[in-house]
């Protein structure tokens, strides 16, 4: 199982990611609100303003203070199959 991190030590399963998306738009945080009144919302930020949303298979809403950039480059580089700094040392 490959796990994408998403910040501050939190990690997600990179197959069930269905989309990262930015939170500034009027239908995702549509998306948020309903995620959260049906309790299916994750808040991964630590408080910190929201820069991503991960839309999950499940339909879990994830919530990161990362950029979806950053998350998809990570994303990308686990399917790579490029491990951490600490894994090539």
């Amino acid at each position: 199982m490959k796990l994408i991190n998403i910040g501050f030590g939190n990690l997600v399963s990179a197959g069930r990611v269905v989309a990262v998306v930015s939170p500034d738009s009027a239908p995702v945080k549509r998306l948020v609100k309903e995620a959260r009144e049906r309790g299916m919302l994750i808040d991964a930020s630590y408080g910190r303003s929201t820069r991503a949303v991960l839309i999950m298979d499940s339909d879990h809403v994830v919530l990161s203070a990362l950029q979806p950039e950053t998350v998809a480059s990570r994303a990308a580089g686990q399917a790579e199959g490029k491990g951490s700094e600490e894994e090539q040392k």
